[in-house]
């Protein structure tokens, strides 16, 4: 880039009004990349010819040789619009839901966004999702209808028919806004209905009216007739929706180089015909024609047969040049319309033998795409200045905390985010939405820059005087030498060598060179991180220090931690989630390059340098601590696709660490673990990302060939219902039906439970711990599936509901706003009224835990009688944290049936899978109480009552009288100093552990049989699938999702299309090669997307035998017929290492029959 070009970038940053941040959103394959071509070629950074062939902001070798588009890029343009001079910072964004991620880091950053949608295909899924995004993140969309040209070159319509077919694209994508636009209405809608009757509540409560109540009572349900749509009727949402006539619409061909708006053509025809321009632009979109005899324009040219004046004007001018210039290659023809439109070819073009080069030339001249496009983003999107307040104290509201309830200081900061003010008192508040990986060559600092005329003279001067000293030496040398080289050609060139130690010969002086400049290649050839990022307020500069907020971080914690007035240059203390740095270098972001900058004012997105070990993916950045962390990004997919990885040759093991961690840092959807057994597991969104996952790793970041299994797929374990119909859908009797759920009990294998387990009919499943000191009695229950999938949609609800009960039970205080008090209650409420009937009476109130983690979608219930424990909705009652458990050694050892339940729910008996929908029910919880014995005098100082009610809860060490129980045998009971002596040991010599420990185990022993007492069921992940399809290839479709598990769920046609949209389900352990198998199958005209969607059930029994007269006769005594269930779970089993019962067949050669061969 030019340094004039640098210096007016640099200049415009200044000008925040004059400023647009924008990113460009669509579904895969609607053109985005190739209309940031043509944006990118107006500023002269490519060529016009190359706009769409080059697609400049895709860098990657991979994103060129797939032709999609895999991350964000960002590239900022200037242009003049009237008398202004705008500074456009655009982000090129992908489609492919596997990389859905970065569109959420790129929608952050942005105050406005350009939706392009297919003109043929429509809106698509990715479309609904990216206008979702949008939506969240509340920035203002323009839409731009991409591929015009297909209409006329593959459709066939005439320029009638595209109108109509335009027309209705238009209303699909208002039809998607607007369904959001009414979900957030009546969300407010019931949230003021809410508050008004919870004030009535109040009112009455203190009133005590009786008549006030039965008014009340009525004024409700005279509301609910008709309120829902009196809050729609109110509220403006014409500014939502796109309309050609308010100017939020462009109708463009990129890959042709045109696109106009209605504004355009309205400016071209005022001239002509005479009509003022507002008329043409109310008048050109819609259900008006031109009345030529009248010389006016009227309504109704639909019921009256006549061209609406969109058809008339604008799109026949349109369909005959292409069929001049395409269809029918009419030279003369071309030429006139040449002269009247006032454009000029260039001889070649109008001689080439491809007709898209000559169109593509009269096209950008006379429509330009990128004038169209560039000043509809300058009127239409908003500048940093117009930032909402409402999206402001949105961002600024992490976690549980309203805005309301943020500290004073940090509330003030609104102001500063709203003025984007760049004066020098203003606080720096950035935020970084992710970290991307450059090659250190390609940084400015780098790279070698031209030089200015007065250093290529100096330079050449430099090289003059060394090469006339060298010629000096070397004449110096040969004289002083000369009886030397007369004796001995050998002994000639020593001294040569020896006595010019500057000379180019030394081979000292080389060696050294090299050695000092292998680190310097090593450390170029390295990647470093730059941070995507925008400023939001202040200026950010060079060399400046700051704080770096991390996603947890309480300014309210820090503030009163911090000195007042404390600047990150200060010497500060220890703050959890608070870090301390300095900015190394600041970038401008330009597609493909960077160029560095000093400073950036309020306003701008810019690149950040040096950020790499502090910041792993997101972060906030500002010079006062009373900033709050931004909201966590909004991720539409999933990661689900799991892989473990190694590295081919063991000895590189390290740098596979490395790379995967660098990995991790530059991809803001991908996730690493380390399992229990060891392995590296990359956790990724799709197919296609782990591809891209695996060639970084390889080519990139660890640079070793690595070896990656195949994808490990998750499930889950549940229990179901008991049957009533066996697998030949014959009615099952009740002793069937027992014989069913009693199988496994019956082939259970003799564990060391065995003396102490005992399994009812009911199955309540009882267990002792081992020293015979607990007993607990556990039945499972299958939770009803929609509180399944509340438990699960709630689990960051449930998590802070766990963390405010943890700060009770420590006795801390822990600041909860009322917005997530109100969303607790709705939640306790929503339980209550899906968890009806006789079994689960009172269930809410009795709810002991939530697990696997503490907040997964299993429960754990309290049916012990006479134990009253404190409530997990303990935090709604404020009358209900003073309550105390009954009993002291209960209280102690409570956290030990909790953790039990934990591990149990984690890791599942069939393949080791966490638990998904099941409750366990404590039904008994019996403790054996020994005599008293005099306190250990290591142990006076155990917790009492007290201690313990304030949260004093230690499971090791729960219950001092039990600890010594478990200790305890006969003979110790004949003194004080006996019992002494074997206490000191308890904990560790004891035979059997301490009691805690026993119970943990006892506990997760019972919640494993009574899960095994009920039928058993293995839950697959499944995926919404989304396939486009021609009519012809439909059949194929079909048959390659029957062939892997699929289930179609509804399939329609897209009007003025052949194309199919077909809606299925598929498992994901069904979807690998499941894209590139439709693609073969159907040779390129089906596409898939595929995002993670639900949990389902699979219906089969993997334990499943024969047991009716009926299922013998129908499917033999083996039962060996494929069962999908069992198949998933031993391949599971099998790769975890567990035991799989399956036989094999040895000398498969020796099997004969032998009555044959006498």
């Amino acid at each position: 880039m030019g340094h004039k070009g640098l210096d007016k970038i640099i200049a415009l940053q200044k000008n925040p009004a004059n400023i647009r941040n924008l990113c460009i959103l669509a579904h895969v394959d609607h053109g985005k990349t190739t209309l940031a071509d043509c944006l990118v070629a107006s500023n002269g950074i490519i060529s016009s010819r190359l706009a769409g062939k080059l697609r400049y902001l895709d860098s990657r070798e991979d994103e060129q040789l797939r032709g999609i588009t895999m991350k964000s890029s960002a590239i900022s343009l200037h242009y003049a619009f009237g008398e202004k001079e705008y500074l456009l910072n655009l982000i090129d964004s992908p489609g492919h839901v596997d990389f859905s991620s970065e569109v959420s880091t790129a929608v952050r950053l942005c105050d406005g966004a350009i939706v392009i949608v297919d003109a043929v295909e429509g809106v698509c899924p990715q479309t609904q999702a990216v206008l979702r995004q949008a939506w969240l993140e509340n920035i203002r969309p323009v839409l731009v209808l991409n591929k015009m040209d297909r209409l006329i070159s593959e459709l066939k319509l005439t320029s009638l028919e595209a109108f109509t077919h335009l027309q209705k694209i238009l209303e699909q994508v208002n039809a998607v806004t607007g369904a959001l636009f009414t979900s957030k209405v009546l969300e407010e809608r019931a949230e003021k209905e809410e508050q008004k009757e919870k004030k009535e509540q109040r009112e009455r409560d203190s009133s005590g009216s009786q008549a006030g109540e039965s008014q009340a009572a009525e004024t409700p349900g005279a509301d609910q007739v008709y309120d829902w749509s009196a809050g729609l009727e109110e509220t403006d949402d014409s500014h939502l929706y796109f309309s050609p006539d308010q100017g939020n619409v462009v109708f463009a061909s990129a890959i042709d180089g045109w696109g106009f708006s209605i504004q355009q053509f309205a400016r071209i025809y005022s001239q002509k015909m005479g009509i003022r321009e507002e008329v043409l632009c109310k008048t050109l979109w819609g259900d008006f024609f031109l009345n030529a005899k009248a010389k006016k324009i009227m309504k109704g040219a639909q019921a009256k047969g006549k061209k609406p004046l969109f058809v008339q004007l604008v799109l026949d001018n349109i369909w005959t040049l292409y069929d001049a210039v395409v269809t029918k290659r009419d030279k003369e023809k071309v030429e006139k319309m040449m002269t009247s439109l006032g454009v000029k070819v260039m001889a070649r073009d109008s001689r080439h033998s491809d007709p898209k080069v000559l169109l593509s030339a009269i096209c950008s001249q006379w429509l330009p795409i990128s004038q169209a496009v560039l000043s509809m983003v300058c009127e239409k999107l908003p500048s940093p200045l117009d930032i909402s307040t409402e999206r402001v104290e949105r961002l600024m509201s992490v976690g549980a905390r309203q805005f309301d309830s943020l500290p004073e200081r940090t509330q003030e900061l609104k102001n500063a985010f709203v003025q984007c003010s760049s004066a020098a008192e203003a606080p720096v508040i950035v935020f970084v939405s992710k970290m991307f990986a450059v090659d250190a060559k390609a940084l400015p600092q780098n790279k070698q820059r031209p030089l200015t005329h007065e250093e290529l003279a100096e330079r050449r001067e430099q090289a003059r005087q060394r090469h006339a000293d060298r010629m000096a030496a070397n004449q110096q040398a040969q004289s002083s030498a000369g009886s030397a080289q007369l004796s001995s050609d050998t002994q000639s060139t020593q001294p040569a060598v020896t006595k010019i130690p500057g000379g180019e010969g030394d081979p000292i002086q080389m060696e050294s060179l090299a050695a000092v400049k292998e680190p310097e290649v090593e450390e170029v050839a390295k990647d470093t991180f730059v941070a995507f990022a925008r400023v939001y307020s202040g200026v950010v500069r060079r060399g400046q220090k700051v704080f770096i907020l991390g996603p947890k971080y309480d300014p309210a914690q820090g503030l009163n931690m911090l000195p007042e007035g404390c600047m990150a240059s200060d010497s500060v203390p220890e703050v959890p989630h608070l870090t301390c740095c300095t900015l190394d270098s600041l970038y401008l972001l330009m597609g493909r390059e960077l160029e560095e900058l000093d400073e950036v004012p309020s306003g701008n997105v810019l690149g950040i340098g040096g950020l790499e070990d502090f910041v792993l993916k997101s972060a906030t950045i500002s010079t006062s601590p009373a900033c709050p962390p931004f909201i966590p990004l909004n991720f539409e997919a999933t990661p689900i696709v799991r892989v473990a990885i190694e590295p081919k040759h063991p000895s590189e093991m390290p740098k596979l660490v490395r790379g995967m961690r660098l990995l991790n840092q530059a991809d803001p959807c991908a996730e690493v673990l380390i399992q229990e057994t060891g392995e590296h597991v990359l956790v990724t969104a799709g197919e296609v990302h782990l591809q891209r996952c695996l060639d970084d790793l390889r080519q990139r970041f660890a640079k070793i060939e690595i070896t990656a299994s195949k994808p490990i797929i998750p499930f889950r374990e549940t229990v179901v219902r008991p049957p009533k119909l066996d697998m030949v859908n014959e009615e099952l009797g009740r002793q069937q039906k027992t014989a069913i759920i009693h199988q496994v009990k019956e082939e259970a294998p003799q564990s060391r439970f065995s003396d102490t387990l005992h399994v009812d009919p009911g199955g309540l499943v009882t267990i002792t711990t081992p020293n015979r000191l607990a007993t607990v009695g556990v039945c499972a229950l299958p939770l009803p599936t929609e509180v399944t999938c509340l438990l699960e949609a709630s689990s960051e609800l449930v998590r802070t509901l766990e963390q405010v009960n943890m700060s009770l039970r420590e006795g801390r205080s822990l600041t909860v706003s009322p917005r997530t008090l109100e969303d607790i209650a709705h939640l306790k409420a929503r339980l209550a009224a899906l968890l009806q009937g006789h079994k689960w009476k009172n269930a809410v109130e009795h709810i002991w835990a939530f697990g696997p983690r503490r907040y997964g979608p299993n429960i754990l219930l309290n049916s012990v009688e006479g134990y009253q424990r404190p409530s997990v909705w303990q935090c709604l009652d404020p009358a209900e944290k003073g309550a105390e458990p009954c009993a002291a050694a209960l209280r102690d050892l409570d956290n030990s049936i909790v953790s039990g339940f934990q591990l149990a729910t984690l890791s599942g008996p069939m393949c080791e899978e966490p638990l998904m929908g099941v409750c366990f029910s404590v039904e008994r919880w019996d403790l054996q109480q020994t005599r008293a014995r005099p306190e250990p005098p290591s142990r006076a100082a155990a917790p009492d009552s007290e201690g313990a009610e304030a949260g004093e809860v230690v499971p090791e060490d729960g219950g001092a009288g039990l600890e010594a129980a478990a200790a305890a045998t006969p003979e110790e009971e004949a003194g004080p100093g006996q019992v002494t002596r074997h206490w000191a040991g308890a904990g560790s010599a004891g035979c059997y552990g301490p009691v805690s420990g026993q119970l943990i185990a006892v506990m997760k022993e019972a919640c494993r049989h009574a899960f095994q007492a009920r039928p058993q069921r293995l839950m697959a992940a499944m995926y919404t699938c989304e396939i486009m399809a021609t009519a012809e290839v439909l059949g194929r479709v079909y048959g390659v999702l029957g062939k892997r598990e699929g289930r179609v769920l509804h399939e329609e046609m897209k009007e003025g299309t052949d194309m199919f949209l077909i809606s299925a389900v598929l498992p994901v352990a069904e979807s690998f090669g499941f894209a590139d198998e439709i693609r073969k199958r159907t040779s390129g005209l089906a596409s898939p997307q595929l995002v993670f969607s639900h949990w389902e059930v699979i219906a089969s029994d993997p334990y499943w035998v024969p047991t009716t007269e009926e299922e013998y006769l129908h499917f033999g005594e083996k039962a060996d017929s494929a069962n999908q269930a069992l198949k998933y779970m031993n391949a599971v089993r099998r790769r975890k290492g567990l035991y799989v019962e399956e036989k094999t067949v040895e000398h498969a050669e020796k099997q004969r029959t032998l009555g044959k061969n006498k």
